[in-house]
């Protein structure tokens, strides 16, 4: 099962325009339409992926099921062939859910150089696999800003020998998963749209950003571009995933389920950001194991982060 066939073009989508208006930042986000036009991976953007060594993406499975997962490789992995194609020279790790990608689908890259916190988001038609890696018919390809994300330098690790750390499936967090998600300070989310297809995003912040309750997860939106491109997704389909790493065992935990928006009063507990916004996610099915053959022995955090408004009890 694949996604609806999806078109492209330069105005935000009708779920996006709705969190921009609830926002109040309609007139600030309209000056940035722009940056969805066709893409043109030329110049800058070219030598940005040629020396990358991970990107994430946001497929569905074989069953239809919405995940995001990390590629990895060596500087020249990510290969523009031409200004709308891509070429990606791995393919998720076996084990991972999306090991085994059906073409014709769309997709959501975000690639990020945390060492220098630059990131840039692909989004785009998965035309063509094999066993050298992927082909992405390139649609939108955009920068954002460095706001968020923690500083590694991250370095290749040892691949843990086939079979030696079993990758677990579940439907339920152990404690284990909770206490990856308590304490880090980054993860990746796909979402998706019934017409635009499928984005990778990332979000940071403070250890402990993200709270674990009863099962379910939340964290506070923070201040960022206002074109509100997770969120308008959400908005239109409650789809999503989620991608935890530990950079310093390479362990991973992959969420697929539905979240949710909801606006509370600015300042709430929680609320870390003041922005009046957070994201419920029910997780419904998970993939851990240690699937990030990348690890970084130290990190520096983002200037940009603020401070976290409650400690709950569960911590």
């Amino acid at each position: 099962m694949t996604d609806p066939v999806h078109t492209t073009t330069a105005e935000f989508h009708e779920g996006e325009l709705a969190v921009q208006r609830h926002a109040g930042v309609a007139r600030d986000a309209a000056r940035l339409s722009g940056m969805l036009a066709p893409a043109q991976l030329r110049g800058g953007v070219m030598r940005f992926l040629a020396e990358r060594t991970f990107a994430a993406i946001t497929a569905r499975d074989a069953t239809g099921v919405l995940w995001i997962s990390p590629l990895t490789g060596p500087p020249g992995f990510l290969r523009v062939t031409s200004p709308t194609a891509l070429d990606v020279r791995t393919l998720p790790a076996e084990g991972d859910p999306l090991h085994q990608l059906a073409t014709d689908q769309p997709v959501g890259l975000i690639v990020i150089e945390f060492a220098a916190r630059r990131r840039l988001r692909i989004n785009g038609t998965l035309s063509r696999t094999g066993s050298g890696g992927l082909h992405i018919d390139v649609e939108q390809a955009y920068g954002n800003c460095p706001q968020y994300i923690q500083r590694r330098h991250l370095e290749p690790a040892p691949v843990a020998p086939s079979g030696a750390e079993p990758v677990r499936h579940g439907i339920t967090l152990t404690q284990d998963d909770i206490d990856l998600i308590r304490r880090s300070d980054t993860f990746l989310i796909g979402t998706t749209h019934p017409a635009r297809g499928n984005d990778a995003s990332h979000r940071g912040g403070p250890p402990g950003f993200v709270r674990a309750e009863d099962g379910r997860l939340w964290w506070p939106d923070y201040w960022g571009n206002n074109m509100f491109n997770t969120l308008g997704n959400l908005e239109a389909n409650p789809a999503a995933a989620l991608l935890f790493c530990d950079f310093t065992t390479g362990r991973t935990l992959h969420l697929s389920g539905r979240a949710a928006l909801e606006w509370t009063r600015p300042g709430t507990p929680g609320d870390d950001d003041r922005t009046g916004r957070r994201v419920h996610f029910t997780p419904q099915r998970l993939v851990a194991g240690r699937l990030l053959p990348l690890q970084a022995d130290t990190v520096t955090a983002a200037p940009d982060n603020p401070p976290l408004t409650d400690q709950p009890s569960e911590q």
